[in-house]
């Protein structure tokens, strides 16, 4: 095992409180006259969101100019002690402009993160359009009402037929290059394309599903994180059963128990929406994925 370095010295021990990181997020606020707002985005501003100590702090400053504020890192030290610091707007090609907002992501030693973003004024009614917003501070009284926090800004929408049809393509579509990289023996392709497309294509269709089920009131998460609230036990574990190592078998029938539950669902979502399911491109291809997991590795022809 390769050694792995020792927590650097200073490392804090104890978890900032709640209070304590709303109090240092305020108080920097207050002290700094260029900062003139300050807005709570985020999973902290959702009243049915999960509290746990993983939460971050997701912090708009409403600054006079943000360039000031982008070209002295150094002012983010006050913060705490950090385990690691991402600059996203820094690393988009090309980077950010000194007009835009610009966005530090701190995670610190003692366990807390704040995401800040620093915002123009002119531009902080793009921040305050989120329906999960929180104005922790007004110096100015400039920024309109907000309503109270809801969830409406981050319920599943419902699909548009050609968006159904092409998902339903896609999934059945890709999942025989999967079935390819599986024959070849060549698992890490064969991972990529079940992980990064069909996956990506039977979370959508479990999103729609939810959707129908709950008139798409319910709010399945980011990445379907409430996937395990939003459906029955029985789909649930079919999920679950989708996860596999990187045995070759295990994979098969993982693929082919994302095509159960990618049917079964999508059957429902296009019952309820007056969509038509392509049972034809599932039967061929379906045969097809299981003809090949049975076809010999020495094979000359595939049918």
């Amino acid at each position: 095992m390769p050694d792995v370095p020792a927590p650097p010295r200073g490392t804090a021990l104890l978890m900032r409180s709640e209070r304590e990181m709303y109090d240092l997020i305020l108080n920097t606020a207050r002290e700094d006259g260029r900062i003139r707002a300050v807005i709570l985005n985020g999973s902290r501003a959702n009243p049915h969101a999960p509290r746990d100590i993983f939460q971050d702090y997701d912090i708009v400053y409403g600054v006079t100019e943000v360039a000031p504020f982008r070209h002295d890192p150094a002012w983010i030290d006050r913060f705490g002690e950090r385990m690691i610091l991402q600059l996203p707007d820094e690393m988009r090609t090309p980077p950010a402009g000194d007009d835009e907002p610009f966005c530090y992501l701190m995670q610190f030693t003692d366990g807390n993160r704040i995401d800040l973003t620093l915002c123009s004024l002119a531009r902080l009614d793009d921040f305050t359009q989120d329906s999960l917003t929180v104005v922790l501070l007004d110096k100015d009284g400039s920024i309109a009402p907000v309503a109270p926090p809801d969830e409406r800004g981050y319920l599943p929408a419902p699909p548009t037929a050609k968006a159904y049809a092409d998902c339903c393509n896609e999934f059945w579509w890709v999942a025989t290059y999967v079935a390819k990289g599986l024959w070849r023996e060549e698992i890490v392709y064969a991972k990529a394309m079940l992980e990064q497309i069909v996956r990506v294509q039977l979370v959508q269709m479990l999103t729609w599903y939810i959707g129908v089920k709950t008139e798409f009131l319910q709010n399945p998460g980011k990445a379907g994180k409430y996937f395990e609230r939003c459906l029955e036990p029985a789909l649930w574990e079919r999920l679950r059963q989708t996860y596999a190592d990187g045995d070759y078998e295990r994979t098969w029938d993982a693929l082919l128990t994302m095509g159960d539950l990618f049917r079964i669902t999508a059957l429902r979502v296009g019952e309820q929406l007056g969509f038509d399911y392509p049972q034809g491109d599932d039967a061929r291809v379906g045969a097809h994925l299981r003809h090949v997991r049975s076809l010999p590795r020495d094979a000359q022809e595939i049918y």
